[in-house]
């Protein structure tokens, strides 16, 4: 190669890659031809991109490598070559000019670094031009807040900004501690007020946490306008200092970013939330009738086939909450983030985690169905479920509730009550359901006075109802004995323990009276004497 062309060659790769060039050399780069200059460009070939940064900001991004130099390599000659002339703590000033293809960034007339069409993102549009305007630009600012960062009066400038935006914020901080003691105490006492003309009782007020609801409510608010001021205060303090200035004013552009973002899509999803409104205002009408004709019929003031009184607010619950289901689904594509992978995710997530929880649950909820729809009790009913006898004082969906005759409540899962067999007294309470009591007599006693005796007994009987009258059936013929069996019905169900206890008392008080003697337990031989009381001893 030519003396000359080596020469040139040897300026263009100090330009393009950074290295100090001697001025004779970039006297022969001038010199070059038009045509030499872009070969030389065009020799680049792509690299790591590789941000070019002076002074924490960060001036262009190189992606090429030149004559065998990488990108990281030109970053640094550039920056370092960029530092060490601005360390005299002068104002300087940037420049570019085109060179062929290429751009060259110069600081006072002396070139730094160059971009070629390799160092441009062609999937972001860029251009060597606009790319080196705008390094152009960025490095200008860093050249002046290096020159600011040598200068100690504009530090301390800074420096007396930021104690004082420091005393500020703590001042601010102070008064909203005392807004959010003053408004939480005066809220308190409004909502006090507005509760004691609504709600009758202190103890109510007090557990319906209504007011710690609203203390929450306004300490939470004012927590977000401290944060709000606490990050103004930030970013304000940061753009105070030279190196730091960069990270102030990057926090400022998210936030403003963050906030002008959140605005626009709130405006775009404007007709979609609308139309969300709609269907959630539709479906709620339709509650709300379907709550009105299943209460009337509830109630017993409208009669619709197939829905009976005590199906009627499992039959309302189970359609409303399939109406809301229909509206969810109509409603999710308007959703604002519906169709984002983020949001899908959930929503298998949480499919998935009700279909593999919901299995004992779905079991419960079909059993409560099915002692509904069967109208197999009802409320109010007295039943034996197993060994447990009470009233049902509750059906739900999951478990049905009994309270026993010794007001003790029982709660059985809807699926023990499907899988046990359920005696129902109170159904057929009306036209009488007949209990029975057994007793032994033995063959001596002639069965004609054995069974008015019982008669006697349960006419004696309070509870004990006379229609239908009580009837008597000799059930057994023992070795010994005979076993009666008196079946009576009683006015109320649930009062079953102490009615039979009141008709076993009269039956010993009518066959002691008589000297019937009652052959329970079993014997061996009749005893020499007959086991009665008589009634002068009754009170012994």
């Amino acid at each position: 190669m030519p003396v000359r062309h080596r020469l040139s060659a040897l300026g263009v790769a100090c330009l393009m890659t950074l290295a100090p060039a001697s001025a004779r050399a970039q006297d022969y780069l001038r010199g070059l031809s038009p045509e030499a200059i872009a070969n030389l460009i065009a020799s680049a070939q792509p690299d790591t991109p590789v941000p070019l940064t002076v002074a924490n900001r960060t001036i262009t991004e190189l992606r090429a490598g030149i004559l065998g130099r990488s990108s990281t390599d030109r970053a640094a000659a550039a920056a370092a070559l960029i530092t060490a002339i601005a360390a005299d703590g002068q104002r300087h000033v940037a420049t570019s000019r085109e060179l062929a293809t290429a751009a060259v960034i110069s600081v006072d007339g002396r070139d730094m670094f160059a971009i070629v069409p390799a160092d441009t993102n062609e999937l972001l549009g860029e251009s060597v031009a606009g790319k080196s305007a705008a390094a152009v630009n960025r490095l200008q600012l860093a050249l002046d807040e290096l020159a600011e960062s040598r200068r100690p009066q504009l530090l301390l400038w800074g420096v007396a900004q930021a104690v004082a935006m420091t005393v500020l914020f703590a001042v601010v901080l102070l008064l909203l501690v005392r807004v959010n003691r003053g408004a939480t105490a005066a809220v308190t006492r409004a909502t006090e007020r507005q509760l004691a003309r609504l709600i009758s009782g202190e103890e109510l007020v007090r557990r319906t946490n209504i007011l710690r609801y609203v203390q929450r409510s306004i300490s939470l608010v004012l927590l977000l306008l401290a944060i709000g001021v606490g990050y103004l205060w930030f970013t304000f303090v940061l753009r105070r200092f030279p190196y730091t200035r960069p990270w102030g004013e990057s926090m400022r552009a998210l936030l403003i970013d963050r906030v002008s973002a959140f605005g626009q899509n709130a405006l775009a999803y404007l007709p979609d939330l609308f139309t969300v409104v709609l269907i959630l205002f539709a479906a709620r009408l339709l509650v709300r009738l379907l709550h009105l004709v299943f209460v009337n019929v509830e109630e017993q003031r409208v009669t619709l086939l197939g829905v009976y009184p005590e199906t009627a607010a499992t039959t309302r619950k189970l359609l409303t909450a399939l109406l809301w289901v229909f509206a969810l689904v109509v409603a999710y594509p308007y959703l604002p983030g519906s169709n984002t992978d983020a949001f899908k995710g959930v929503s298998v997530f949480v499919g998935l985690m009700i279909s593999l929880g919901s299995s004992g649950l779905i079991n419960q909820v079909m059993s409560g169905f099915t002692l509904t729809y069967s109208r197999a009790l009802r409320r109010g009913d007295y039943v034996r479920v197993g060994d447990v006898e009470g009233t049902v004082t509750h059906i739900g969906t999951l478990s049905t509730k009994l309270e026993t005759p010794r007001r003790e409540e029982i709660t059985i899962p809807n699926a023990v009550m499907v899988s046990q067999r359920v005696t129902n007294y109170s159904r057929h309470g009306a036209a009488g359901v007949f209990m029975p009591t057994k007793v032994t007599i033995g063959y001596d006693a002639p069965w004609r006075k054995v069974e008015a005796l019982l008669l006697s007994a349960a006419a004696a009987t309070d509870g004990v109802r006379q229609e239908p009258p009580p009837m008597v059936f000799q059930t057994a013929l023992q070795d010994f004995y005979v076993e009666y069996t008196l079946l009576v019905c009683l006015t109320e169900q649930a009062r079953r323990a102490l009615i039979f206890d009141r008709l076993h008392a009269n039956i010993q008080d009518c066959f002691n009276e008589s000297g019937v003697q009652i052959m329970s337990p079993h014997y061996e031989r009749d005893p020499d004497a007959s086991k009665t009381v008589p009634k002068a001893k009754w009170y012994a």
